[in-house]
């Protein structure tokens, strides 16, 4: 049973309730429940990955004697706090009506579910809210993403449930913009400093909602940086675009002016000229950033001329390109059969393991319904 998200501004009592009723479902052995605990109580996460769970098998986990403070803490981890102090403290402020936190909490609420009339009339009222942040504690690192309104819009990095994408989503962002969002306003987020922009081009609800390249656009109208601001691993939002594999946006940043200036970029773009001008100046990290895009973005041609420019094809990719994987573990989960072949038969090994799920090619082939490129690794395996 995962339990539904309460409104706002619910009193604890109501959080209490639920924190009682997924224990219940848990000693009840639901499979949902016990799921939810598995991958969200500190005690069964991984301490190199605390994101994902560990190794206990389900059993283990349901003969795992669990009390009302586990559950709390789960129930705490799935609204994004840090804890259960971190979430009753919150709910001591966004339930005072008027506080900074509540006018905040009520704004963002209208922003993810696409409440113009809510949003206009609340940022009329105030409108310091628009440059206003999250004061959240959060159980990520930094514990507060500081985001303001805008960067909800791109539906990434803030609390998961909240992550989503409404119809009017352009309308949302050019009500901010123009009550006077700051465009390139920074976020505590994934190590580092984060846009609107950056987030947007990398998050997979905007992309689902068709409407990414449209939010694209109406940033850059609205002055956002073509290069990007920032400090982290997402900088960039052309790179970061391709990196996550959002072609569509990434030309649109191409067409408003972004530089294809390095190896990397020109090998993600397919462009295969500029990447055989670029790879006799390139030092060997662009080389190897280059070979990760080019087989993540199924650039066949791309990844032929860096595999005979001696691009070794079993390295894991490097930091910022889905580390801790091969180019082969991403061709195959991304389903660009061509280049699985070209690797395979350029010497990829399949049986190397990612650090993170500890999966082979084939695994992520069968992970991401891949049956046909799963298949020829299969027969390549026998």
């Amino acid at each position: 049973m995962e339990p539904t998200p309460l409104p706002f501004d619910a009193p604890l009592d109501r959080y209490e309730q639920q924190a009682d009723s997924i224990l219940a479902a848990f000693r009840a052995g639901d499979p949902e429940t016990l799921t939810c605990f598995k991958h969200r109580l500190p005690r069964f996460l991984r301490a190199d990955v605390p994101w994902l769970p560990g190794d206990l098998s389900n059993t283990e986990v349901a003969a795992t004697p669990l009390e009302v403070d586990d559950a709390r803490m789960a129930l705490a981890r799935r609204y994004g706090f840090r804890d259960w102090g971190a979430l009753a403290e919150h709910v001591g402020a966004v339930t005072q009506e008027g506080s900074p936190v509540h006018r905040f909490e009520a704004a963002v609420d209208a922003v993810v579910a696409g409440d113009l009339a809510t949003l206009e009339r609340r940022l009329c009222a105030d409108p310091e809210l628009v440059c206003a942040r999250s004061r959240r504690v959060m159980h990520f690192e930094p514990p507060v993403h500081g985001a303001t309104l805008l960067h909800y819009v791109a539906a990434n990095g803030v609390e998961g449930y909240r992550q989503r994408t409404p119809p009017n989503a352009v309308e949302v962002a050019r009500m901010l913009l123009g009550a006077g969002a700051e465009v390139d306003a920074l976020a505590n987020l994934y190590g580092g400093q984060c846009t609107t922009m950056s987030l947007l081009v990398s998050s997979c609800h905007p992309a689902k909602a068709g409407l990414q390249v449209n939010l694209v656009e109406t940033l850059l109208d609205h002055g956002a940086s073509i290069e990007g601001v920032g400090t982290g691993r997402w900088v960039s939002p052309l790179m970061t675009a391709l990196v996550f594999g959002y072609e569509d946006a990434a030309e649109v940043l191409v067409r408003r002016g972004a530089p294809v200036d390095d190896l990397a970029l020109a090998a993600g773009l397919g462009r295969l000229e500029d990447t055989r001008r670029m790879l006799p100046a390139a030092d060997p990290e662009s080389r190897h950033r280059a070979l990760a895009l080019g087989a993540l973005l199924g650039r066949t041609e791309t990844v032929r001329l860096l595999l005979d420019a001696g691009e070794d094809p079993n390295r894991n990719n490097p930091e910022g390109m889905h580390s801790g994987a091969t180019p082969l573990h991403h061709a195959a989960l991304h389903g660009h059969r061509s280049v699985v072949e070209l690797l395979v038969n350029r010497g990829a090994r399949l049986d190397l393991k990612d650090s993170t799920h500890r999966g082979t090619p084939l695994a992520w082939a069968e992970h991401a319904g891949q049956r046909e490129i799963a298949d020829f690794l299969r027969a390549h395996l026998a």
